[in-house]
């Protein structure tokens, strides 16, 4: 049997490695679904033990449409994970979601097709319809929240995440639609991954780091490039550490 790894951290665009981690360890696991997107990187954090995985792998070679999504939650929950914080680069849609904005949603749409989107989806397997009304763990997104103030760190108290499936960016019009549709943050990685925690039974929180705006939505309209998100993302994420490790004191 694994010891328990208090808080597994999933990467997205822009943050391959935590830093902070001490001592780590990699860890390669397969599962009946494939490899994971890169190795599992076991430390410690604040006294607690913390796993971090690259979601797009950790010289971001995996497009959002091809993560292998049940390979990580797999990954995660047989390596013992008590819980996730999924990290995400998004684009921002309403007024208060500006590039460098980290926000916390409670809620999302799922605009993605053509992914394999639960462990159910094979021969022999029992159907499980998991209530997913509330996408995010309500404890873990209340300690989050408790962190952030603690630790003086700006964060967004909820929000609708709509997950689209890239790997390009959103058209104007679909952005429009979004809106009308009550996003406030666009993503390409959100889902299935929420859903494959919740079937997995593993609490699981998404910490939006706004890397753009959205198609549309800039105030101040340019074409978005790579290095901006990038830009972007860092700057963002300067905060985490500190919000982490408030975070890991108060987890049981």
């Amino acid at each position: 049997m694994r010891d328990a790894i208090d808080l597994a951290i999933i990467g997205g665009t822009g943050l391959y490695r935590l830093a902070e981690l001490e001592s780590p360890q990699a860890l390669s696991l397969d599962t009946r679904y494939g490899a994971p997107s890169g190795p599992l990187r076991v430390g410690e954090l604040g006294g607690r033990r913390v796993a971090f995985l690259a979601r797009h792998g950790e010289s971001h070679s995996v497009a959002p449409h091809r993560i292998n999504y049940r390979a990580n939650i797999r990954a995660l929950a047989d390596a013992g994970a008590r819980r996730i914080l999924a990290v995400n680069a998004v684009g921002g849609i309403t007024e208060a979601m500006g590039p460098r904005v980290l926000a916390l949603p409670d809620q999302l749409i799922d605009y993605t097709y053509g992914r394999i989107a639960s462990f159910c989806d094979e021969e022999g397997v029992d159907v499980v319809h998991v209530d997913f009304g509330d996408p995010y763990d309500a404890t873990l997104r209340q300690k989050l929240i408790a962190s952030a103030r603690a630790a003086g760190v700006a964060l967004v108290d909820g929000g609708v995440y709509g997950c689209t499936q890239g790997p390009r960016l959103e058209t104007s019009a679909e952005i429009t639609r979004m809106l009308r549709d009550g996003c406030d943050l666009v993503g390409m990685t959100g889902m299935p991954e929420a859903a494959l925690a919740r079937e997995a039974g593993i609490p699981y929180a998404s910490l939006c780091i706004v890397a753009n705006w959205a198609a549309g939505c800039d105030p101040d309209p340019h074409e978005i490039t790579m290095q901006e998100v990038l830009d972007n993302v860092a700057g963002a994420t300067a905060e985490v550490p500190a919000l982490l490790r408030e975070l890991l004191s108060r987890l049981d």
